[in-house]
Protein backbone atom coordinates (compact mmCIF):
# COMPACT_ATOMS: atom_id res chain seq x y z
CA UNK A 1 0.00 0.00 0.00
CA UNK A 2 1.39 3.23 -0.89
CA UNK A 3 2.08 5.58 1.87
CA UNK A 4 -0.28 8.81 2.50
CA UNK A 5 0.78 11.69 0.52
CA UNK A 6 0.90 13.70 3.74
CA UNK A 7 3.87 11.62 5.63
CA UNK A 8 5.65 11.59 2.15
CA UNK A 9 5.15 15.41 1.92
CA UNK A 10 6.16 15.56 5.78
CA UNK A 11 9.17 13.34 5.43
CA UNK A 12 10.51 15.54 2.40
CA UNK A 13 10.02 19.04 4.40
CA UNK A 14 12.37 17.20 6.93
CA UNK A 15 14.74 16.61 4.89
CA UNK A 16 14.81 19.92 3.20
CA UNK A 17 15.08 21.14 6.60
CA UNK A 18 11.78 23.28 6.63
CA UNK A 19 9.12 24.24 8.53
CA UNK A 20 5.56 25.31 7.58
CA UNK A 21 2.58 27.00 9.51
CA UNK A 22 -1.27 26.88 7.95
CA UNK A 23 -4.07 29.72 7.77
CA UNK A 24 -7.29 27.47 6.78
CA UNK A 25 -10.88 28.54 6.45
CA UNK A 26 -12.60 25.59 4.41
CA UNK A 27 -10.51 22.97 5.99
CA UNK A 28 -10.87 24.37 9.62
CA UNK A 29 -7.79 23.14 11.23
CA UNK A 30 -8.01 19.28 9.64
CA UNK A 31 -5.06 20.02 6.87
CA UNK A 32 -3.00 21.42 10.03
CA UNK A 33 -3.98 18.56 11.98
CA UNK A 34 -2.86 15.74 9.63
CA UNK A 35 0.67 17.44 9.67
CA UNK A 36 0.64 17.49 13.38
CA UNK A 37 0.44 13.45 12.99
CA UNK A 38 3.29 13.03 11.12
CA UNK A 39 6.21 11.47 12.92
CA UNK A 40 8.06 14.77 11.47
CA UNK A 41 5.69 17.05 13.22
CA UNK A 42 7.83 18.32 15.84
CA UNK A 43 10.62 19.36 13.29
CA UNK A 44 8.41 20.99 10.65
CA UNK A 45 5.21 22.29 12.15
CA UNK A 46 4.91 25.37 13.46
CA UNK A 47 1.15 25.71 13.51
CA UNK A 48 -2.10 26.55 12.21
CA UNK A 49 -4.73 29.32 12.09
CA UNK A 50 -8.61 29.11 11.39
CA UNK A 51 -10.45 31.99 10.07
CA UNK A 52 -13.43 30.12 9.09
CA UNK A 53 -15.68 33.51 9.38
CA UNK A 54 -14.50 36.21 6.96
CA UNK A 55 -14.40 39.06 9.76
CA UNK A 56 -11.38 36.50 11.58
CA UNK A 57 -9.31 36.67 7.68
CA UNK A 58 -9.75 40.20 8.32
CA UNK A 59 -8.93 40.96 12.39
CA UNK A 60 -5.99 37.84 13.05
CA UNK A 61 -4.43 37.94 9.62
CA UNK A 62 -5.19 41.76 8.26
CA UNK A 63 -6.35 40.86 5.12
CA UNK A 64 -8.18 43.66 3.30
CA UNK A 65 -11.87 43.76 3.55
CA UNK A 66 -12.18 45.47 0.57
CA UNK A 67 -10.38 42.44 -1.05
CA UNK A 68 -12.60 40.14 0.54
CA UNK A 69 -15.86 42.28 -1.01
CA UNK A 70 -14.48 42.75 -4.01
CA UNK A 71 -13.56 38.87 -4.87
CA UNK A 72 -15.28 36.99 -1.90
CA UNK A 73 -13.85 35.14 1.23
CA UNK A 74 -13.59 32.12 -0.84
CA UNK A 75 -11.25 33.02 -3.91
CA UNK A 76 -7.79 32.96 -5.04
CA UNK A 77 -7.33 36.25 -4.64
CA UNK A 78 -8.16 36.30 -0.62
CA UNK A 79 -6.24 33.40 -0.28
CA UNK A 80 -3.22 34.19 -1.61
CA UNK A 81 -3.71 37.42 0.81
CA UNK A 82 -3.95 34.99 3.73
CA UNK A 83 -0.75 33.02 2.86
CA UNK A 84 1.25 36.36 2.44
CA UNK A 85 0.15 37.43 5.51
CA UNK A 86 0.46 34.31 7.52
CA UNK A 87 4.65 34.68 7.09
CA UNK A 88 3.75 37.75 9.83
CA UNK A 89 1.73 36.26 12.20
CA UNK A 90 3.72 32.07 12.32
CA UNK A 91 7.04 32.66 11.07
CA UNK A 92 7.89 29.23 8.64
CA UNK A 93 9.84 28.37 5.51
CA UNK A 94 6.12 27.26 3.83
CA UNK A 95 3.44 29.16 4.18
CA UNK A 96 -0.36 27.59 3.00
CA UNK A 97 -3.65 29.27 3.30
CA UNK A 98 -6.95 27.24 2.44
CA UNK A 99 -10.02 28.54 1.36
CA UNK A 100 -13.29 26.92 -0.45
CA UNK A 101 -16.68 25.65 -0.49
CA UNK A 102 -17.65 22.29 1.15
CA UNK A 103 -21.35 22.78 1.40
CA UNK A 104 -24.05 25.46 0.28
CA UNK A 105 -24.49 28.93 1.56
CA UNK A 106 -21.12 30.17 1.09
CA UNK A 107 -19.77 32.54 -2.24
CA UNK A 108 -21.06 29.93 -4.64
CA UNK A 109 -22.25 30.52 -8.02
CA UNK A 110 -22.59 28.20 -11.32
CA UNK A 111 -18.54 28.95 -12.30
CA UNK A 112 -17.63 28.65 -8.54
CA UNK A 113 -19.97 25.84 -7.37
CA UNK A 114 -19.61 23.98 -4.03
CA UNK A 115 -16.78 21.49 -3.99
CA UNK A 116 -14.37 24.64 -5.33
CA UNK A 117 -11.31 24.86 -3.07
CA UNK A 118 -8.14 26.99 -3.51
CA UNK A 119 -5.13 27.11 -2.30
CA UNK A 120 -2.42 29.08 -2.39
CA UNK A 121 1.42 28.26 -0.31
CA UNK A 122 4.85 30.36 -0.43
CA UNK A 123 7.79 27.66 -0.13
CA UNK A 124 10.53 29.97 0.42
CA UNK A 125 8.80 32.54 -1.22
CA UNK A 126 7.76 30.61 -4.13
CA UNK A 127 4.70 30.25 -5.01
CA UNK A 128 2.55 27.45 -5.46
CA UNK A 129 -1.18 27.09 -5.68
CA UNK A 130 -4.11 25.56 -7.25
CA UNK A 131 -8.44 26.10 -7.86
CA UNK A 132 -9.98 22.63 -7.98
CA UNK A 133 -13.53 21.36 -8.02
CA UNK A 134 -14.27 18.74 -6.39
CA UNK A 135 -17.40 16.32 -5.84
CA UNK A 136 -18.76 14.26 -2.56
CA UNK A 137 -19.79 15.48 0.83
CA UNK A 138 -18.15 18.24 2.71
CA UNK A 139 -15.80 15.57 4.44
CA UNK A 140 -14.75 13.67 0.94
CA UNK A 141 -13.99 17.70 -0.39
CA UNK A 142 -11.45 18.16 3.00
CA UNK A 143 -9.80 15.39 2.55
CA UNK A 144 -9.56 15.55 -1.57
CA UNK A 145 -8.24 19.33 -0.72
CA UNK A 146 -5.80 17.51 1.85
CA UNK A 147 -4.24 14.98 -0.70
CA UNK A 148 -3.69 17.65 -3.38
CA UNK A 149 -2.06 19.98 -1.31
CA UNK A 150 0.57 17.37 0.51
CA UNK A 151 0.82 16.59 -3.72
CA UNK A 152 1.19 20.06 -4.68
CA UNK A 153 4.06 20.49 -2.00
CA UNK A 154 5.65 17.24 -2.71
CA UNK A 155 6.05 18.11 -6.29
CA UNK A 156 7.25 21.66 -6.03
CA UNK A 157 9.94 20.48 -3.33
CA UNK A 158 11.23 17.59 -5.75
CA UNK A 159 11.62 20.14 -8.12
CA UNK A 160 14.03 21.68 -6.06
Amino acid sequence: MAEPKILTCSKLIAEHQLTIAFAESATAGWLCSEFALAPESGQILKGGIVCYDASLKEKILGVNPDLIKQYTPESEEVTREMAVKLKGVIESDIQVAVTGLTSPGGSETPEKPVGTMFVYAFIKGKPAHFRRVFKGTCEEVIHQTIDATAELLTNNLNSK
